[in-house]
């Protein structure tokens, strides 16, 4: 048997606008999505079809570019082009806005929930990342502002098990930033790419990151420990990141997310050339030196740019994406037996 991509559901989800990201949550019965039209929309399963079970829309202004679901599944945040991030709380089948939190100068490209869901993290055209604290009392406080890109920052992405955390942004760089001090503060700077970084995802075990690029690349960087000197790329006073392969010659256009699947390591992508990607390790490679394939490719899969990829947290091979043309679609990827 071949590696596949097949289609399973395809569904208008943003009618005439831009469905820019979906978001599984922890237990894969929902799935949000989010877009050009303001409105953040929630997926269930209704036999052999996806059915919106509701729809956000009285929460933000302008374009909403992502949502992120908490590691408990009970709150959902969404960031907004028209500077804030919402904080939504599940109550049954329905979400209420419990809080708007505000600061950012201008449009919030992305939020996310670290891993014990205490902390929150955003970032936004402004060239700022903000971490936000949260209690007991759902109370969010900013209690670091970090500065550590030159321009537009576009992503956020946790560790899997620490607290660390990584930025990209269209200054070409990805940063690194972990708490010293009672502060925030960046601990490595990454240099690789050569246009903006629009997207980051970590591999299951938290040990290596994947970027991808408006340079039509992805880069996987791998974390050395201190003391084993410093990578390429990577300058650092802490552990360090040397850049350990570059996938390059496979896309047409822009890459505007990445997805590392926590379940199979299978690596995907959304491109700007209208087509999704899955790429796989060959388990004979060097781990200093890894080599990745590319495994399974639809050209066609949706018939604008394609946004956002993300796999299913619980079932294998279950990968989802969506477009500039509003649609979300769903595949199955099955690797080579």
């Amino acid at each position: 048997m071949k590696d596949t991509l097949s289609l399973i559901h395809k569904f208008n989800a943003h009618p005439d606008s831009r469905c820019w990201y979906v978001a599984w949550n922890p237990k894969g019965t929902l799935l949000a999505s989010c877009g050009g039209d303001r409105a953040i929309r929630i997926w269930g399963k209704e036999g052999d079809s996806w059915e919106c079970k509701t729809v956000l829309q009285d929460g933000h202004q302008r374009t909403v570019r992502k949502v992120a679901w908490s590691p408990c599944g009970n709150y959902l945040a969404s960031a907004s082009f028209d500077a804030t991030t919402c904080i939504w709380k599940k109550k049954n089948d329905d979400f209420e806005c419990l809080t708007v939190l505000e600061g950012h100068e201008n449009e919030v490209k992305c939020v996310a929930w670290a891993p014990s869901g205490n902390l929150l993290a955003t970032c936004s055209r402004d060239k700022s990342v903000w971490i936000w604290e949260v209690d007991e009392e759902d109370e969010y406080e900013c209690v670091s502002v970090v500065n550590s890109h030159t321009q537009d920052v576009k992503h956020v992405v946790w560790h899997p098990n620490r607290e660390l955390l990584a930025s990209c942004s269209y200054d070409n760089t990805v940063c690194i930033h972990k708490e010293e001090d009672d502060d925030w503060e960046c601990s490595a700077t990454l240099e690789g790419h050569t246009s903006t970084v629009w997207s980051l995802t970590f591999d299951p075990s938290g040990q290596r990151l994947a970027s991808c690029s408006d340079d039509r690349t992805v880069k996987i960087w791998k974390e050395s420990p201190p003391g084993e000197g410093q990578g390429d790329g990577s300058t650092s006073a802490g552990s360090s990141w040397k850049c350990v392969c570059t996938l390059s010659g496979f896309h047409a256009r822009a890459v505007y997310d990445v997805a590392w699947c926590p379940l199979t390591a299978a690596l995907a992508t959304a491109c700007g050339d209208d087509g999704v990607r899955v790429f796989k390790e060959e388990v004979t490679s060097d781990p200093e030196q890894p080599e990745f394939s590319l495994s399974a490719h639809v050209a066609r899969a949706h018939n604008q740019d394609v946004n956002c990829v993300t796999w299913h947290p619980k079932e294998p091979g279950l990968l989802v994406s969506c477009s500039d043309n509003g649609e979300i679609a769903m595949w199955r990827y099955q690797a080579e037996a």
